[in-house]
């Protein structure tokens, strides 16, 4: 039985959940705002009066957003040989978020894994620098009367790439949800030239 889509999924350059999951898995994958943090029940520094936060997904379990029907996409690449995206340091890359149901948005954090991370491990935060590479934020509060949260269809954002990365590397796209706990997660595999 084919379940409907819900919520959004990176979709270009193809996130690992848009190319090993159906549509309504791929654009299903919640769990807690706030990455990398790990704690619930936080309120948002920036907006005070957003949905405190739920439990982030735990290592090993970030890219299926600890999510039991999308746990194979939380298997390291020496397992699974995840395909990998060409891109050049230093250059823009556009990503392209795709929504079935639209929620009010505070934020959109894109995390790059760290020069010498383990790609034969499962993804842990040890792995990702720990500030953003980029961040897209919102500013309206509160969210119930903001008419400027709800994003466009698609959204598409330009990614600056650092200058220092080479070889195969992991993008996690977090988009954070004014109006819920939750945040939606996406991995994107690169080989950075």
């Amino acid at each position: 039985m084919e379940r409907e889509a819900r919520h959004g999924a990176v979709t270009k350059p193809e996130s690992r959940a848009q190319l090993h999951l159906a549509d309504w898995q791929a654009a299903g994958l919640e769990a807690g705002k706030f990455f990398p943090g790990t704690e619930s029940g936080l309120r948002d520094p920036y907006a005070p009066d957003d949905v405190v936060n739920a439990r982030p997904p735990e290592d090993g379990r970030i890219a299926s957003a600890g999510k039991d029907f999308a746990a194979k996409l939380d298997e390291p690449d020496s397992q699974q040989g995840w395909q990998k995206h060409p891109v050049r340091s230093g250059e823009a890359l556009d990503i392209t978020w795709a929504y079935h149901a639209p929620h009010k948005t505070r934020r959109w954090n894109y995390f790059l894994t760290k020069d010498g991370w383990d790609p034969s491990k499962p993804l842990s935060r040890a792995q990702f620098d720990p500030a953003p590479i980029a961040t897209y934020q919102n500013s309206g509060q509160p969210y119930w009367s903001a008419d400027d949260l709800l994003p466009e269809d698609p959204t598409v954002h330009s990614v600056t790439l650092p200058e220092d990365r080479r070889g195969y590397h992991v993008l996690l796209s977090v988009w954070e949800v004014a109006d819920t706990a939750h945040a939606f997660y996406q991995v994107i595999d690169l080989d950075i030239e």
